[in-house]
């Protein structure tokens, strides 16, 4: 007898349940909101356009997933003027890369216009890893690790690694409030691995979230952390940039 993995999100007054069989395999596709602009960076340029190593900061993070031999379909969603995206030559990347002009004002709102706009292409059950666009030094088997160990999951997960430093709260005058306990505390990256209905309807119903496992979570769900690493930077101020190039150029490649 086959085996069942089933599972159920309630969204709104009814729910959605999904089964994926023993003998069925899903696909696999990446979806990069990149529609922001980047302020905290204080440039004028977006963010994901900043040069690093001589190209845009975004080839390099659709780069990695472009080449996962587990991800069937690369998509890229920018804002709908963008007119940057056209400056650059991405044909490098392959014939899995595609662009989806319809980002919105937050993650939220890109992540749920990408689902939308792949509605056509993609099964309920297969499966979306959403990544920062400002993640360039993804590498192989962040990917590798994350997808074998979410195979059998019934919700998903995300890359995470452990707190590691002593957490302060501060007050209004940023003294000390208190100290934060650590224990069972982690820190969120990307990629962020879910099947399309479930991130779907998630998002649809929760969209003050910052990230996508935060609106399965508001569904009553349980993602799974996948322990990753700290070379999988997010660039966000301007000496991240300078970080990122040097784990780049001196990262040793591994397997897990």
């Amino acid at each position: 007898m086959e085996t069942e993995i089933a599972a159920e999100i309630a969204v709104g007054k009814g729910a959605v349940r999904i089964r994926a069989m023993q003998n069925f395999h899903p696909r696999h596709f990446a979806l990069v909101p990149a529609a922001g602009s980047g302020s905290r960076m204080g440039s004028a340029q977006p963010k994901q356009y900043l040069p690093l190593l001589g190209r845009p900061l975004l080839f390099h993070t659709l780069s990695v997933l472009c080449q996962a031999p587990d991800i069937d379909k690369v998509f890229v969603v920018l804002s709908v003027g963008d007119a940057e995206w056209a400056r650059h030559d991405w044909s490098a990347l392959g014939p899995k890369l595609v662009p989806l002009f319809c980002g919105g004002p937050s993650r939220a709102d890109s992540v749920l216009a990408g689902l939308r706009a792949i509605a056509n292409e993609a099964e309920q059950s297969d499966w979306v890893l959403v990544h920062d666009a400002a993640r360039p030094c993804l590498a192989p088997w962040h990917i590798d690790k994350l997808v074998r160990e979410l195979a059998g999951e019934e919700v998903g997960g995300l890359l995470a690694v452990p707190v590691a430093d002593t957490l302060k709260r501060a007050d209004s005058h940023r003294h000390v409030a208190a100290t934060v306990p650590r224990d069972s505390l982690w820190q969120a990256q990307t990629p962020q691995m879910f099947r399309y209905v479930m991130l779907r309807r998630a998002l649809e119903s929760a969209r003050e979230v910052t990230d996508e496992a935060s609106a399965l979570e508001a569904a009553g769900l349980h993602p799974r952390l996948v322990e990753s690493d700290a070379t999988n930077l997010k660039v966000t101020w301007p000496l991240d940039l300078h970080l990122a190039e040097w784990i780049l150029q001196n990262r040793e490649e591994k397997t897990v």
